[in-house]
């Protein structure tokens, strides 16, 4: 049975994101993460006959759970497989110029982290996965049983800003030489023993960061956002909104950056007196501060106390 019921994934800081996005009834709108459709159905139940929203998702069972979510509004939604860091292409291909609203939601949805089998859980024993579109070819079991020490330590470090990511890494190295690493079980009890016992108390789980940055891998999670954020602000409508939900602050600090960027490009020396090298600003950044959830929200949904929202709006004539 598929549907909304068995993709479960409650939709983070919704209102916040859809007051921010400031929908028009005619316009075009792309959900880059559709996951199970909840800020998809918002924008749509918003749309008028002349208003689009296109969905993408690389997650087939996200996929055929937004489709029957949004079966209500298919004359104004296109539900497309596919990652947002082809949105350029995709636009071209469907002969979008620009987007009235754009929104990216990054992160494990609910539904992958509690389906056991998918292998991003550090508590659920399952096959070593963690691929978003299980088509590609990259797994986290061949980036344990795989890559050197020293790539491993590296991105432990830098993905999941883990103190301890030598340690890890030399461990992995040292169990692989015995038996392959298959599960995720095995994996998040090699990397809490390599962690010190007076430590593992101050980490919510010892394994968690080592996860997050194996999955940040497996999927190419901060390169593929840093290349669609450029992208994106620029296949902007004038006045169109981009709307992004980071839940690390890897994540946050990219989407800050590359906000930052758009708004103010100017690469020129601050000595110097006008601008000579040419590059534009694109637009400015709606959110200041990023905006978090409230208690409420919090206590209704756990996962949403990391959620980090920022908006930028595109303006040309400024």
């Amino acid at each position: 049975m598929s549907g909304t019921k068995e993709f479960e994934h409650i939709p983070v800081l919704l209102e916040q994101t859809i007051e921010g996005l400031a929908i028009k009834p005619d316009g075009i709108y792309l959900d880059g993460t559709v996951g199970g459709g909840g800020h998809s159905e918002e924008i749509a139940k918003r749309l008028g006959e002349n208003g689009r929203l296109i969905c993408l998702d690389q997650d087939e069972e996200a996929i055929e759970a937004a489709k029957e979510r949004l079966k209500s509004y298919a004359d104004r939604v296109l539900i497309i497989k596919s990652n947002f860091a082809e949105v350029k292409r995709l636009a071209a291909g469907l002969g979008i110029k620009g987007f009235d609203g754009i929104l990216i939601d990054i992160g494990v949805s609910s539904h992958q982290l509690d389906s056991a089998q998918r292998g991003f859980s550090y508590i659920k024993d399952a096959p070593l996965d963690m691929r978003m579109d299980r088509s590609a070819p990259l797994s986290a079991a061949d980036v344990v049983n795989t890559y050197s020490e020293e790539e491993l330590a590296r991105i432990i470090k830098e993905y999941g800003e883990e103190r301890f990511a030598k340690n890890i890494a030399r461990r992995i190295c040292s169990e692989r030489k015995k038996a392959p690493i298959e599960t995720t079980l095995q994996l998040a009890s090699i990397t809490a023993g390599a962690i010190p016992a007076k430590m593992r108390e101050k980490h919510t789980n010892p394994a968690m960061r080592t996860f997050q940055a194996i999955r940040i891998e497996v999927n190419d999670e901060l390169s593929i956002l840093e290349r669609a954020l450029e992208e994106m602000t620029q296949l902007l409508n004038e006045g169109g909104r981009l709307a992004v939900i980071t839940f690390h602050s890897l994540e946050d600090r990219i989407v800050k950056n590359a906000f930052r960027t758009a708004e103010n490009p100017c690469t020129c020396p601050p000595q110097f007196p006008v601008c000579v090298c040419g590059k534009k600003s694109r637009g400015s950044v709606i959110t200041k501060k990023p905006v978090t959830p409230g208690q409420k929200e919090i206590e209704e949904n756990s996962r949403a106390h990391s959620a980090k929202l920022r908006i930028f709006e595109r303006r040309t004539s400024q």
